[in-house]
């Protein structure tokens, strides 16, 4: 029985391994469900023209599980509660309190840190959904709301939202991986059959060499995926010998991985709910009487559907949120204070302040080259549009990065629960 044989046949044994399973593929099935329940009154044909050009909201699209193209109840899908654990891990830098809380007072500390996160969901949401709502109706795609009709219609989409956020939650918990990215991750595949459809109703015989490019560029970055994601620098230390009576320990060498891609893809992630709030707040501002109020709105709206300004505060945004991220979960300081309390050393560096700034040093070359691999990736699907002129590849290196490194985490966690159970 060969290896993969014998992990699946583990898997399909253990019942515990299998409930949490089958509870994950359950949880996503009704994720789906949820993402065909339309909101009232919508009319379909004005809204696929709508997305048809826009290139960022076939973005939200993706991250909704499809919900925006039938602006259905979960049609914000993640984005507030992945906005507010932005703006709480934000807070973190600035309150004492708050950094205490998520970085030194352990699991309590830390439920207390998400309980935060889930409260701001609420009017993170709130806001959201106005400002789509209003920005959809002023493009025909909802009849013109009522005050009673656009409060109903927020209360639906904003329920909707937390009830994405419980789902994910419950992955985390009770199923195999990540919640969050697991329905990331659902909305994309299940998008992957629209988008095929569309390249293959597009092909002409002169558009074959754009589909060969585009064939050998999605290999290439699937490549450059796993190859990234899986690249670690490997810090050698070694243990002090003690001697203990007769005998004699440590010496040994080991070494400290340290991944070139430590943020993984929150930092696209990230960067799009940054970018999703105040396109919506300007879509709902492009209407008002106040002048300014409008004009303001008509500026934000053009900068950000500007084929160059958009990739590039894109970019930006990726770029330094893979810093920020990685600043976040990599501590160089408590990895100094571990190494000493171990009696571990790096060789040829002092124990101490030194050990912690060759560990920051590292780190910052290291997510040098993670920030400019995610960013190329990120505005990738604009290169793609501007060069081919299909809409259909827009999703390309965002979808593909989010797919492959979600994959990929998924398979390690079951190798782990495999590993646990052969043990």
């Amino acid at each position: 029985m060969n290896s993969f044989t014998r992990k699946l046949h583990i898997m399909v044994r253990d019942r515990h391994l299998r409930k949490a399973i089958l509870f994950t593929l359950g949880v996503l099935i009704a994720f789906r469900f949820l993402g065909s329940i339309p909101v009232p009154g919508v009319d379909p044909t004005v809204l696929a023209q709508f997305l048809e050009n826009n290139q960022f909201f076939n973005f939200l699209n993706l991250f909704s599980g499809g919900g925006l193209s039938q602006l259905s109840i979960v049609v914000l899908g993640v984005g507030p509660y992945i906005t507010a654990a932005i703006i709480m891990q934000l807070m973190t830098t600035v309150s004492p309190k708050l950094k205490r809380l998520f970085h030194e007072e352990g699991s309590i500390g830390r439920k207390k840190f998400n309980n935060y996160s889930r409260l701001l969901t609420v009017p993170i949401a709130v806001v959201q959904g106005i400002g789509i709502l209003t920005l959809l109706s002023n493009q025909g795609a909802l009849p013109e709301l009522t005050t009673f009709g656009m409060v109903t219609n927020v209360l639906v989409v904003t329920a909707g939202s937390l009830l994405v956020m419980w789902l994910g939650e419950l992955i985390t918990e009770f199923g195999v991986g990540n919640g969050v990215s697991l329905l990331i991750f659902a909305g994309i595949v299940a998008s992957l059959p629209g988008v095929l459809s569309q390249l293959v109703q597009a092909y002409t015989t002169s558009e074959l060499f754009n589909y060969v490019i585009y064939g050998i560029v999605v290999l290439l970055v699937i490549v450059a995926v796993v190859l990234i994601n899986e690249a670690e620098r490997r810090v050698t230390i070694t243990y002090a010998k003690q001697v203990r009576g007769m005998s004699t320990y440590g010496g040994a060498d080991t070494y400290v991985p340290m991944k070139v891609n430590q943020a993984g893809v929150m930092p696209i992630i990230f960067a799009l709910s940054i970018l999703l709030f105040p396109q919506m707040v300007a879509g709902w501002l492009l209407e008002s009487d106040i002048t300014w109020l409008a004009e303001a709105a008509r500026v934000v709206t053009y900068v950000l559907q500007h084929q160059v300004w958009y990739p590039l505060i894109y970019f930006i945004l990726v770029f330094g949120f893979t810093y920020f991220y990685t600043a976040i979960t990599f501590d160089p300081e408590a990895m100094s204070e571990n190494l000493h309390k171990s009696g571990a050393f790096v060789p040829g560096i002092r124990p101490g302040a030194s050990t912690e700034e060759y560990f920051a040093k590292v780190a910052s070359r290291l997510t040098f080259v993670g920030a400019s691999f995610l960013g190329l990736i990120a505005v990738l699907p604009i290169i793609l549009l501007s060069t081919t002129g299909n809409a259909a590849v827009a999703i390309g290196g965002t979808g593909i990065l989010i797919v492959v490194s979600v994959v990929l985490d998924l398979i390690k966690k079951l190798d782990a629960q495999v590993a646990m159970r052969q043990y």
